[in-house]
């Protein structure tokens, strides 16, 4: 018990130093605002606004991305699955299967993200 008090104690005296010796803590912010603006300045970063627009736009190309990376892995897998099959119908099948349901998502993903940029364009 007095190994976990001490560990406690020497854990909070190296955090209340390595806080008062932080340049950040000795800036004084006008407001909430202006504190975040100085920590994304002092991150590297702008600072500037996204309209939704953009936001949506990015976050759909993101999914995309991830989606066809996805996609292109499952086909993959199922060119793999079908060259080792050995003849099973049932392990050929599973095979096509794969395939088949990959490249309809890759579309449905396609159609989803012509859909978006559609909307979005138009009414943001």
């Amino acid at each position: 018990m007095n190994k976990i008090k001490l560990t406690v104690i020497a854990l909070a005296a190296v955090l209340g130093i390595g806080m008062v010796s932080t340049p950040a803590f000795a800036a004084a912010c006008a407001d909430a605002k202006s504190c975040v603006q100085q920590g994304v300045t002092a991150s590297g970063g702008t600072g500037g606004s996204a309209d939704v627009g953009t936001v949506i736009k990015t976050i759909v190309n993101v999914l995309l991305y991830i989606l066809g990376a996805v996609a292109v892995i499952m086909i993959v897998i199922g060119g793999i699955k079908y060259t080792t099959s050995n003849g099973d119908s049932n392990a050929v099948t599973s095979a096509k299967n794969t395939i088949l349901y990959s490249v309809i998502g890759l579309i449905v993903a396609l159609f989803a993200y012509a859909i978006v940029n559609f909307i979005v364009d138009k009414f943001a």
